[in-house]
């Protein structure tokens, strides 16, 4: 019963079948081989534009990298208070940025709304000499709370910040279990919809170690070669990276991987509601909150079922006293069989 985390999975067979393919034989390193090509390629057909893309091995790269190229040093990122960016990446926002500055906004169910924003942007102190200058408005899709943005609510948010002069940048950790949700394609809710930089996630939709950052624009990623490469972030042997993201996203593998990903978490969300402990926010991705009675948290912990606390305090919801707020996050190997026993370990007896 392993719902601690998507990163806790191994590799989609697929996927490790490309890597030992690609370790036939010798290839230019740091991306001049035929894999990376293919992938620039893949990338362009998927977002039906040309784009430019760098491929790193971990999210916090792509997520630090990505932000420092959008904003100066005296930049802030305004993004939820909840993000992946501002709770768990030890500062490397901030490290890779020079000194920027991460401003979390408020928002219930991971997300921010305009009005939100809005008023951050317009009532806030901004400015020199004396304070940042707002340069980022940072959204994750899917959310740290499971949650989706429709494309129509992002082209509000990305209206009101380039409206201010901000870049858009989008954590895609998750953007393949959103897309698997969401009735739009990859462009229509990217920079259709006004994102002006990607963060591409692999590595929890079924890979070993593969990030994409995307600039919408080509003429963003100058100099972000370099950026990279002093950021310690150009791996040699690059194309058993981009192996991986060529396989993953070859004949729609990825969107299949995150469609049986959502399809247990929907599973899972459905017998603990029957069991009479409903999700307290929409599940819309693969990841289920729940508030679980201390007694059924001792239960499924003591049968060795895997699954992480969630530590900070919901926007808007108030849990009962006896109760602990847990995360149980789906893969695309997660079993019907492994949500069946945790529904029945943590049901009422």
């Amino acid at each position: 019963m392993n719902f601690a985390s998507d990163n806790a999975a191994g590799m989609a067979p697929e996927i490790l079948a490309a890597i030992a393919s690609a370790n036939v034989g010798a290839a230019l390193a740091y991306g001049r081989d035929d894999w990376t090509r293919r992938v620039e390629r893949q990338f362009a057909d998927l977002f039906e534009r040309e784009v430019a893309i760098f491929l790193v091995a971990t999210g916090t790269a792509a997520n630090a990298l990505a932000l420092a190229h959008l904003m100066p040093p005296w930049g802030a990122v305004l993004c939820h208070h909840e993000a992946h960016i501002a709770i768990d990446e030890c500062g490397a926002p901030e490290f890779f940025g020079g000194g920027t500055k991460l401003i979390g906004l408020a928002g219930e169910a991971g997300k921010i709304t305009p009005a939100t924003l809005r008023h951050a942007l317009e009532q806030g102190q901004w400015g020199g000499p004396h304070h940042v200058s707002p340069a980022v408005l940072s959204l994750s899709q899917a959310t740290e709370a499971g949650t989706i943005y429709r494309p129509d609510e992002i082209r509000a948010l990305a209206e009101i910040a380039h409206g201010h002069g901000l870049a858009v940048h989008v954590d895609g950790a998750r953007l393949a279990n959103a897309l698997a949700r969401l009735d739009a394609s990859a462009a229509q809710a990217t920079w259709m919809a006004g994102v002006d930089a990607l963060s591409f996630g692999a590595t929890k939709g079924g890979a070993l170690a593969a990030e994409a950052v995307v600039f919408f624009d080509p003429a963003r990623g100058a100099n972000m070669p370099e950026r990279r490469k002093r950021g310690g972030h150009l791996v040699s042997k690059h194309r058993f990276i981009a192996a991986q993201i060529e396989t993953y996203l070859a004949d729609g593998l990825w969107l299949k991987l995150a469609r049986h990903a959502n399809m247990m978490a929907d599973r899972l969300a459905a017998g603990l509601s029957a069991a009479g402990l409903a999700p307290i926010w929409p599940v819309e991705a693969n990841e289920v909150f729940v508030a679980l009675p201390r007694q059924a948290d001792a239960q499924l912990r003591q049968a060795g079922a895997s699954y992480y606390s969630w530590s900070t305090q919901p926007d808007g919801i108030a849990l009962p006293p006896d109760a602990v707020l847990v995360r149980l996050v789906t893969s695309f190997a997660t079993s019907a069989g492994e949500v069946e026993r945790f529904v029945e370990t943590a049901s009422p007896r």
